[in-house]
């Protein structure tokens, strides 16, 4: 196993979901306000991809580390 892609592919996956859940934060309170339930369209704004980008990533880098 490659230790240092395993780092980077931990350390982006960790990034990406908590970089994506504050995101997800901001466009509810923006989109909807405090007390409201969000649609699940939620999801598919374009803010998100960049974290789904990153989140992608970290899996390759995880997946790399496991098959060296």
């Amino acid at each position: 196993m490659n230790w240092t892609f395993g780092f980077i592919g931990i350390a982006l996956l960790v990034i990406g979901l908590v970089g994506q859940a504050f995101e997800m934060r901001k466009i509810r309170l923006a989109t909807y306000g405090e007390d409201e339930l969000a649609s699940p369209n939620i999801f598919t704004n374009k803010k998100n991809f960049k974290w789904y980008a990153i989140i992608g990533a970290g899996i390759v880098f995880w997946y790399v580390a496991e098959r060296t």
